[in-house]
């Protein structure tokens, strides 16, 4: 390894994991500084320039650590750091499950195959609809997920039609529908999803739920 190779570091803990296929499963979570984009709803904005400059190897220490056989690369927006490419191919080749969190901002094309890639599509309550790089989309693979985080009946129908345009389903195994935390009511969004019969899977912010809306959970 390039031990020229780091990357500016915002937290890496140990937590349940809140979303996603893996909800629940206890996950280390690493946490990179950066995002380029500015959603309304971001719970993560203290990761926007708070970090630590660490080495890959020093990294893959601290995750070892743990014990844990489920890892997520999350942000802030991980791909914005060019050495995230080469950590996700390193903490795969450890034999870890790993998972990325990336607002779909970015190009996915040189993410490592064995990653989950969790692609959040902005909808236009998140005030960054236009930064969708929607190019990703065909670059997923089936165990990769499409995330909309629906903030209103608006964010609900944007949704839907893009599910359509893409035919997501037949794409990915998991269309996720997360309601804003303290924007959208879990029952409301509950309801829409099957009045329609929508084959997606609604998902809450387990983390939150247990901790509150707090870092390092």
């Amino acid at each position: 390894m390039n031990n020229s190779q780091t990357l500016r570091i915002n937290e890496i803990f140990f937590s349940l994991q809140g979303e996603t296929r893996t909800v629940g499963i206890p996950t280390v979570f690493v946490r990179l500084t950066g995002c380029p984009l500015r959603c309304q709803y971001c719970d993560t904005a203290y990761a926007f320039h708070k970090g630590e400059i660490q080495s890959l190897e020093l990294i893959l220490e601290r995750v070892a650590a743990y014990g844990a056989r489920y890892v997520t690369v999350t942000g802030g927006e991980p791909l914005a750091q060019q050495e995230c490419i080469p950590l996700l191919e390193m903490l795969c080749d450890k034999g870890y499950e790993v998972s990325l969190e990336t607002s779909g901002a970015m190009s996915i094309l040189d993410v490592d195959a064995r990653v989950v890639t969790v692609l959040d599509l902005k909808t236009p309550g998140s005030l960054e609809c236009d930064r969708n790089f929607e190019s990703n989309i065909p670059l997923l693979k089936p165990q990769d997920q499409v995330k909309f985080v629906i903030c209103d009946r608006r964010d609900y129908e944007w949704a839907k039609a893009k599910c359509d345009q893409y035919d997501l389903r037949s794409i990915v195994d998991e269309v996720l529908f997360s309601p804003s935390f303290g924007q959208l009511e879990y029952k409301e969004l509950a309801e829409w999803i099957l009045a329609d019969k929508l084959q997606v899977r609604m998902q809450l912010q387990l983390h939150k739920l247990i901790w509150g809306d707090k870092p390092g959970h």
